[in-house]
């Protein structure tokens, strides 16, 4: 914690010749990743659960899945929010993560059938506010 107090430190005042270099690069290369990874997992969780919300017939779940697809909206969001760079990342991965929930929900839901491909708008903004049921 001492390092990254005195690194800002170091920052705010324009003393950047005292900076270790490579550390800063590490360190700022370690939160992208982390931010990367955690942006992947919730896109994942939230196309499976729009998709489970959508196409399978379970009344009875609806609520559960919906409050999860609110919960995942809310954290992406909060994530665009303190790195806008993600929407960006979104493009890249959106079919990776659309494949990976098609096939969680495909198992454990084998007598539904679902779409090979994502049946709607591939905007951000839209994934994270529009109900699609």
């Amino acid at each position: 914690m001492a390092w990254y107090e005195d690194t800002i430190a170091k920052l705010k005042t324009g003393n950047f010749s005292n900076i270790d270099i490579n550390k800063l690069i590490e360190e700022i290369e370690g939160l992208a990743g982390r931010d990367r990874r955690e942006f992947k997992s919730r896109l994942r969780v939230l196309l499976a659960h729009l998709l489970k919300r959508i196409y399978v017939n379970s009344p009875d779940d609806y609520r559960g899945w919906e409050i999860t697809v609110r919960s995942q909206r809310q954290q992406l969001l909060d994530l665009l929010e303190q790195s806008p760079s993600l929407r960006n990342y979104f493009a890249e991965i959106f079919t990776k993560c659309w494949n990976d929930a098609r096939t969680e929900v495909t198992e454990d839901y084998p007598q539904t059938e679902f779409p090979s491909e994502w049946t709607f708008s591939y905007e951000i903004d839209t994934l994270l506010n529009k109900k699609f049921w």
